[in-house]
């Protein structure tokens, strides 16, 4: 691997079925092993909108913009690997039921799936703890019932995570979720990015998507109880509970910008005391959602990361050639 002579800012990266996306500020490369052990990568150029338009480049906003950003780019990688592993099993079947009309009709259904999975993640983590927070009858402050309502949103999180972790195919993704973080630490400490240099760092990485949604939780209290403030100020009375839900509803977009300043921060003063403090309950999580890869799993984690990057032939092994996929 050719060392990177000046580190790029704010590479990311996601898991995926048997593989990783990594994306850099020119292009989002998805790396997928195959069951043969060749390695599929896709690639596709990549400009942030807050770079394409100033005005979206503005603190909060394009926390906001990055956050749906993030998501479609997310999804449409997920969507790259279950393509990968379906087209395998339907090799194996001796199916044929390739090309645009079979691509569309798993995009349909993955994009229905990710509607469903959206609609119970709102109804599970966002109204569920306002509903329960109500029962307790917490209603005289704001700040007590956001501080319930965010423990409790916290606690089904974590049981959530916990519950997942226990399924195989999960284990496999959280794998991979190691070896995103290593080779993205291996990276910015300027390392080569070989498997020997690579395999030697934490699979536990401060700007984790996972450190994002504690941050995401604790923000929102404060964010909440402010809310319910000028609510009760301005109405006299306390927001009923659909009330409430829509209000805080409303309020995700500038809670998702307001975390992501906050998780950016967090990466830029890493060694900083009270940063650290405040990222332990993420890294604490790390222990759940990353495990340690294996060599092939690392592997593909470095294939996606110097794809990314633009840097020429990825040196892998010769019998696990690499196939591009435009």
């Amino acid at each position: 691997m050719t060392k990177v002579a000046e580190k790029e800012k704010n590479i990311g990266g996601q898991a995926v079925i048997e593989g990783v996306m990594m994306r850099s500020s020119k292009r989002v490369s998805t790396a997928v092993r195959k069951q043969s052990g060749q390695i599929v990568v896709k690639n596709e150029d990549y400009v942030p909108l807050s770079k394409r338009h100033k005005i979206l480049n503005i603190p909060i906003l394009r926390g906001m913009v990055s956050f749906v950003e993030m998501l479609i780019i997310g999804i449409k990688s997920l969507n790259f690997s279950a393509d990968v592993a379906v087209e395998e099993i339907e090799e194996k079947e001796g199916k044929s039921r390739k090309g645009k009309k079979g691509r569309g009709s798993r995009g349909l259904m993955l994009g229905l799936a990710v509607i469903l999975a959206l609609g119970l993640g709102i109804l599970i983590f966002f109204f569920l703890p306002l509903f329960f927070s109500s029962l307790l009858k917490i209603k005289t402050e704001a700040l007590a019932f956001n501080l319930v309502a965010g423990g409790i949103r916290v606690t089904m999180f974590l049981i959530y995570v916990w519950a997942i972790s226990r399924f195989k195919d999960f284990k496999r993704i959280f794998e991979y979720h190691g070896a995103e973080h290593k080779s993205i630490y291996a990276y910015e400490a300027g390392e080569d990015l070989t498997y020997e240099k690579v395999k030697k760092f934490s699979t536990k990485h401060p700007r984790c998507g996972t450190s994002f949604i504690l941050i995401v939780a604790i923000f929102a209290i404060f964010i909440y109880s402010v809310s319910d403030t000028v609510y009760t100020l301005v109405a006299g009375t306390y927001p009923p509970l659909l009330k409430r839900f829509l209000l805080h509803f409303s309020l995700l977009p500038l809670v998702a910008g307001g975390s992501y300043e906050l998780l950016k921060l967090s990466g830029k003063t890493r060694e900083n005391k009270i940063t650290r403090i405040l990222s332990a309950p993420g890294i604490w999580l790390q222990k759940i959602t990353t495990q340690e890869p294996d060599e092939s799993q690392l592997e593909v984690a470095i294939v996606a990361l110097e794809s990314a990057l633009g840097n020429p032939d990825p040196s892998v092994d010769p019998d696990k050639r690499i196939i591009e996929k435009i």
